[in-house]
């Protein structure tokens, strides 16, 4: 074999645990994901969830990048709030690892992709806070939760991109429209990361680290539009094309 290898880029699971079906539990991750770094030339390694942190580290010193995707709500925990009553089911080993594995890329300069929990989770590691439910907690804001019972790619709203960022250089300045799978965001942000891009009703959608080689979040799901949609496959590419620099 020639060449230069494939990026290794680790990207977490989230459990699955047996309910109507009589199988075991298992780990996994969503096809999407793994089909966006593919097209753009990763080669993904998926992390289960492991409790040793030194096992963690020992897969972590493998990876070029890491890509954090959505799941399961944040425990309020861990930014310091009792749980709202419309917080969803939390995974707290999975908050645990994930916690880590993101204060590592930062301090190392991984390159790192987050969305939907992903920026969720990114937040909170660096010392932000979330609204638990966008509908008890922000009045007058627009409905972000478009699931169950709708297409995953389904565009909701526009997104408002902050001219000269590292966001508007991947995808434009302007608006674009997403889809938009989330009932929680962030809401103290935390110093370090920058807003870059909004929805209409002045929800974050998107974050990054200015003085990071790459460190990008965003609140929708570019996973299922990147295949037929440039521009979320972009984010993908981008994060490809750093860990290779």
């Amino acid at each position: 074999m020639t060449g230069r290898r494939p990026p290794i880029i680790g990207i977490t699971t989230l459990a699955i645990e047996a309910e109507q079906n009589p199988i075991p539990p298992r780990i996994g991750q969503n096809q999407a994901y793994i089909r966006g770094l593919v097209r753009a030339g990763a080669a993904p390694l998926m992390i289960p969830q492991l409790a040793d942190a030194s096992l963690v580290r020992a897969i972590y010193e493998q990876l070029d990048g890491l890509l954090l995707p959505g799941g399961e709500d944040i425990d309020p925990a861990r930014y310091g709030e009792a749980r709202h009553e419309q917080c969803g089911r939390v995974s707290p080993e999975r908050d645990e690892m994930e916690l880590a594995l993101a204060r590592w890329a930062v301090e190392d300069g991984m390159r790192l992709l987050a969305i939907c929990r992903g920026i969720q989770l990114l937040n909170v590691a660096l010392g932000g806070s979330l609204y638990q439910d966008i509908a008890a907690q922000i009045p007058g804001a627009e409905r972000h939760d478009w699931y169950p019972g709708y297409p995953r790619n389904r565009l909701s709203h526009e997104v408002a991109v902050t001219p000269q960022t590292r966001l508007a250089a991947l995808l434009g300045d302007g608006s674009l429209r997403v889809n938009s799978l989330h009932h929680q965001a962030l809401k103290e942000v935390p110093p370090g990361l920058t807003v870059v891009a909004r929805a209409p009703d002045g929800i974050v959608e998107a974050v990054e680290i200015a003085d990071h080689p790459f460190a990008l979040g965003v609140q929708w799901h570019p996973e299922e539009l990147a295949e037929g949609d440039i521009r979320a496959q972009r984010l993908f590419d981008a994060l490809v094309e750093a860990c290779q620099v």
